[in-house]
């Protein structure tokens, strides 16, 4: 079943399709459907494909690998084989037919030669490419991929199309699983995510419960091991795990993190938190009111999946072996997964506005993210994580997950919470509920649940 992805797959099947020769970049994390996207693009594809997966091994026993490939696609012996690259790439410009060649997991061919030197070799093999050939370049070790890119790389320049494959939003992981309430919607993915390999396991027959119960806490767990053995697996020597842990936990601040870790401030922390910046494993947060302010920047994961592993499963291996799966659950997790749900909400409200604002429905905005405030009347400070910014002012929006519809009278107590701050430049006051309002007013901007569907 394949699903979303729409523009996606137009830029590939064109690429595909376009009749002359294209090199064509595709990258992103781990089972995040990179390699099923290119499969559905090349079912437009007249011609011959063929589909090679780089592996941890020699460039000489790649080489022997990719020429077994390109021959049975060719209907060759599979003995067939060629030298060089070049050699391989000369044989395919004489044949008198389409050729579409995929080489996956990239990475492992050019890490198999030292620094650039398999780049060199692609870059004067696109060059010459014959008009005859596409060639797909596909990876998901991130940092490396987006060395391809750079200026300085032999390869820079050389990409007709460049395809960065990310999860999906809240709005497209909720394909998977349409027939849910509006407020399990929001707790699956809050929990799950918006990785395809992740929701495609998921057991939607089964509550959101019973899926952590059996597929995320004991060792030997689904998507624990997901997560342990392939997300955190490839970037585990660019940084210290508990980084992740404290930002799990809160500690979204380089002075917290620092702290917690008892470092020295000597750029080490700093280098590895940009690793997993450029590795995408974490991102960096600016408020929207205070954007060069580097004291107000946070830091945080953007899987949901990863940032619930950190904050119950990690380091918890002697709990979930004492008390077993469902007992875990109950005693570690249930009490707070609302809470926990609830922070996730604030994402989802800010993708809704980023779905709204690349449609063009938001007039009148410049930014929306967080807001950061200092009151130094009530001798407090803090921030808002929902928040649009006008010429005028700026809309906050406060963002509730309830089992029941929310009154008119906690808005107003909540508008007077907010009014009460000292210094906030506030024009409008909206409201994001999950389970709806109980009222109607034009004095709010009110969003449902439903009305983020």
């Amino acid at each position: 079943m394949f699903l979303c992805r729409k523009n996606e797959l137009a830029n590939l099947s064109a690429a595909f399709n376009s009749g002359k020769k294209a090199a064509v970049l595709v990258y992103g994390k781990r089972r995040i459907g990179k390699s099923t996207l290119i499969k559905e693009a090349s079912k437009s594809f007249k011609g011959v494909m063929a589909n090679f997966l780089c592996v941890k091994s020699s460039f000489e026993g790649n080489l022997s690998l990719l020429c077994r490939t390109v021959a049975l696609a060719l209907g060759l012996p599979s003995s067939t084989q060629f030298d060089t690259l070049f050699d391989l790439f000369d044989f395919l410009k004489a044949q008198k037919k389409r050729i579409l060649l995929v080489l996956d997991e990239y990475q492992y061919l050019k890490e198999s030669k030292k620094e650039s030197e398999v780049d060199s070799m692609m870059q004067a093999v696109i060059d010459s490419m014959g008009d005859n050939i596409t060639l797909v370049l596909c990876g998901s070790y991130i940092a490396v991929m987006k060395e391809l890119l750079q200026e300085g790389n032999p390869l820079f320049g050389r990409f007709a199309l460049v395809q960065r494959i990310e999860e999906f939003d809240y709005y497209e992981a909720a394909k998977f699983y349409p027939n849910l309430p509006v407020r399990e919607k929001i707790r699956f993915y809050s929990v799950f995510g918006g990785s395809p390999y992740v929701l495609s396991n998921l057991n939607y027959s089964k509550s959101l419960e019973e899926n952590i119960v059996s597929l995320a806490i004991g060792q030997d767990a689904l998507l624990r091991s997901y997560i342990e053995n392939i997300m955190l697996k490839e970037i585990q020597k660019a940084y210290d795990v508990r980084i992740l842990e404290l930002i799990a936990n809160g500690k979204k601040r380089y002075s917290e993190i620092l702290s917690q870790l008892n470092m020295s401030d000597t750029g080490l922390l700093d280098k590895q938190l940009k690793n997993l910046i450029a590795m995408e494993t974490i991102e960096k947060v600016f408020p929207i009111n205070k954007p060069d302010d580097k004291k107000k920047v946070f830091y945080q994961i953007k899987d949901n999946f990863m940032r619930f592993y950190f904050a119950y499963i990690f380091a918890m291996d002697n709990l979930i072996l004492k008390f077993g799966q469902k007992e875990f659950f109950k005693s570690c997790i249930a009490r707070s997964l609302d809470t926990f749900i609830s922070y996730r909400l604030e994402g989802i409200a800010n993708q809704y506005f980023a779905r709204k604002a690349k449609k063009g429905a938001l007039k009148g905005v410049l930014d929306f993210g967080s807001y950061w405030y200092d009151d130094p009347q009530a001798g407090k400070n803090g921030q808002y994580d929902v928040v649009l910014k006008r010429a005028d002012g700026y809309d906050f929006y406060e963002v509730k997950f309830l089992k029941t519809p929310m009154k008119l009278e906690q808005c107003k107590a909540e508008e007077a919470q907010v009014r009460s701050c000292v210094g906030l430049d506030c024009k409008n006051i909206g409201f994001v509920s999950s389970s709806g309002f109980s009222f109607k007013s034009r004095a709010y901007n009110l969003i449902s649940g439903a009305d983020l569907y």
